[in-house]
């Protein structure tokens, strides 16, 4: 490679990186996008292009490292540059003037000073250190001087600059707070209840597991955001912030960068903190994101180490106004049942209908039939109901004081209540299944997954649809999908000829789907989108799947036993042959569409990369699909090469104990050139 061809690539990047960094700024800070979607997609795909070509040119706020790195074993604790320090809580106006009070006979000018009233975010707390304005560590709170450093995690957030704009000091912490705005919560909750997987009980326990997952390519899936509200300076380098207020602090993050809450307001006194409380309190449930409350902050930041810190925890100058917990009492008129796609039992509460916070509530989560059971929840109970800022109401209780006697144990059904068979409790899991695969309610969800944006992604395909359709006798399954004609759909109330015609449009459209998003949508329990992906990538195709078995899909990096073992059941079941030979035959494509090098030089051979390289693991694997093969995370049987390097561990002696051949980085790059030696 010439000089010439690498400064030109790393001036074609920079350029790239600075007009997606922008592209960020201007659609997560300033919510004012000059770039489409397209365009930043095909400029992302320039960029990733080119550091593929030359990896020696990645630097470390470049936004291709958003999509996630290779998995962690553990997190690494990690010191902040100071504590981040937790508030003390006032839950009443009266509560709230005394802190006033307190903090007048500390510093008596602070009642002068004026305040700065913020959102307080019900999400996540976390600390970005930022180096020449790169960001080069991200780490959980912890328990305030220590966390726990999720840096891959976080570079998965779009919201977060890699890189801060302008003059920024040399070394930073900004503070902010990770959450999951309303909406990407329910269609998580949505996705997971469709796959028959447990829901999350309130966005932000989803964004704190989301934070501590070990592969940064699942937190990557996660719709996490992201609001900074604090900075702090190391204080070895002597620098200081030149602000005077919160407020003007506040401005500085968004001229940086970092997205900031607009919803705050610089007050004169504790009373405009209280009406604003006020109106965020009446106004919560039409945001995107939680609050549990505001926060009140003195405005001059020069009173703030006068007021100083009580202990080691609780600063003066700080404190969260809690709104009132959004609870009431209802009846629990019944536990039904609803079967997902899966087959999975998932309860759910009818109740006297209940308001709360303005909202009429009829039906509430209960998670499932363990949690009911660690609760004794028992048709005819008064229970607690809450709503606090979730989009799902759950009940959090009986009370058992209100007990007639009359209130039956509740006992899980041992059947299912849509078709009548017996259920299934595997000993490793909580859920409970249907194991019919005909199943009414296992049709209508596999249906209404199958078109899902993320699997087949068929437009006009709903609920409301798919039900007629079942209904109709139109369909008994999804291949049923691919030979519907627009008159059969003008039959079904609702439909004229445009939309009709528009659903056979999009069905049809939906068979060029990659067979990641067809392996999705067929509904194969723990088969979500990345493992769908990742056996995608490694097998090519559904042949390729059909002949592989159990060993062979566990035996693939990212994957596992479990569900190794739930693909090889699916699709060793003959019906499920069937239905997948019927979708090949109206059409559907059957393949991944691998990138492949000139010369397929690794065509049918296994690998199992292990120690550290000077190439990445991604790279590395990159490279041995691009030329035919396959990376499987361990080494058995039909394993052709170790790929060992630095610190190689167990694997390199059990490549050894079964006579695999032993290859490092240099032979590889050689073998992927040339193909393996002929004998």
């Amino acid at each position: 490679m010439s000089t010439a061809s690498i400064t030109d690539a790393m001036q074609r990047a920079e350029e790239l990186r600075r007009m997606l960094h922008d592209a960020n700024y201007e659609y997560y800070v300033l919510d004012a996008p000059t770039l489409s979607d397209e365009e930043y997609d095909r400029l992302f795909r320039e960029l990733k292009a080119l550091e593929s070509a030359h990896p020696e040119i990645v630097t470390p706020d470049s936004p291709t490292l958003r999509v996630g790195a290779e998995p962690a074993t553990q997190f690494e604790k990690v010191s902040h540059l100071s504590p981040l320090l937790s508030l003390d809580n006032a839950f009443s106006p009266d509560e709230l003037r005394a802190w006033e009070d307190r903090n007048a006979r500390v510093v008596r000018e602070v009642r002068e000073g004026g305040y700065v009233a913020e959102m307080k975010i019900d999400g996540a707390a976390v600390s970005l250190l930022y180096e020449g304005g790169v960001l080069v560590r991200g780490a959980t709170r912890g328990n305030g001087r220590i966390g726990e450093d999720v840096t891959q995690n976080l570079r998965t957030i779009r919201e977060i600059p890699l890189r801060l704009r302008g003059k920024v000091p040399s070394r930073m912490e900004i503070r902010g707070e990770v959450y999951m705005s309303q909406s990407g919560f329910r269609e998580l909750n949505e996705r997971r209840a469709a796959a028959g997987e447990p829901v999350y009980a309130n966005p932000r326990n989803a964004a704190a597991g989301a934070l501590r997952q070990l592969d940064p390519r699942l937190t990557a899936e996660r719709p996490l955001r992201f609001f900074g509200f604090q900075a702090a300076l190391d204080p070895d380098t002597g620098e200081r912030l030149a602000f005077e207020r919160q407020s003007e602090l506040l401005a500085a993050l968004a001229d940086w960068g970092v997205p900031v809450n607009q919803r705050h307001r610089a007050c004169k006194d504790l009373e405009d903190v209280i009406g604003f409380a006020d109106e965020a309190y009446r106004d919560r449930f039409d945001l995107d994101y939680g609050i549990d409350g505001v926060v009140a902050k003195v405005e001059p930041l020069r009173l703030w180490p006068e007021l100083g810190i009580i202990g080691e925890r609780e600063p003066r100058w700080a404190i969260a106004y809690k709104f009132p917990p959004d609870l009431a009492t209802s009846t629990l008129l019944s536990i039904e049942v609803n079967v997902g796609r899966t087959g999975t039992l998932n309860p759910y509460a009818v109740l006297e209908p209940v308001v709360i916070s303005g909202v009429t509530v009829r039906q509430a989560t209960l998670h499932n039939f363990e949690d009911i059971a660690r609760k004794d929840l028992r048709v005819g109970d008064r229970v607690l109901v809450k709503r606090a800022g979730e989009v799902i109401p759950q009940v959090v209780a009986p009370i058992p004081e209100r007990r007639t006697g009359k209130e039956p144990v509740y006992r899980p059904p041992d059947s299912c209540p849509a078709c009548g068979t017996a259920v299934e409790r595997p000993a490793d899991e909580v859920a409970v299944y249907c194991p019919n695969g005909s199943c009414p309610g296992r049709l209508f969800w596999g249906l209404v997954h199958f078109a899902g944006r993320e699997a087949m992604d068929i437009r006009g395909l709903g609920e409301r649809t798919a039900q007629q359709l079942l209904d109709s006798g139109l369909v008994r399954d999804v291949a049923d999908l691919y030979g519907l004609t627009a008159e059969q759909l003008q039959t079904l109330e609702g439909f004229a000829a445009l939309s009709a015609t528009n659903l056979v449009d999009a069905i049809a459209a939906s068979r060029a789907q990659p067979l990641s998003r067809l392996l999705f949508a067929l509904g194969v329990r723990h088969v979500g989108t990345h493992a769908a992906q990742v056996l995608a990538r490694t097998f090519v195709t559904m042949d390729a799947l059909l002949d592989a078995g159990e060993d062979a899909f566990a035996a693939v990096h990212g994957i596992g036993e479990t569900t190794g073992h739930a693909l090889a059941a699916y699709l060793g079941e003959p019906k499920n042959r069937d239905l997948i030979a019927r979708l090949a035959a109206a059409g559907v494509n059957m393949t991944e569409p691998v990138e492949r090098a000139d010369r397929v030089t690794l065509a049918g051979l296994s690998f199992v990369i292990t120690g550290t390289h000077g190439m990445s693991r991604k790279d590395m694997t990159s490279l041995i699909e691009r030329h035919g093969g396959r990376v499987t995370g361990s080494v058995s049987g039909s394993t052709d090469y170790v790929v060992a390097g630095e610190s190689p561990g167990s694997k390199l002696d059990r490549a050894r104990e079964l006579g695999i051949a032993v290859i490092d980085e240099a032979a590889l790059r050689q073998l992927a050139e040339t193909g393996p030696a002929v004998e």
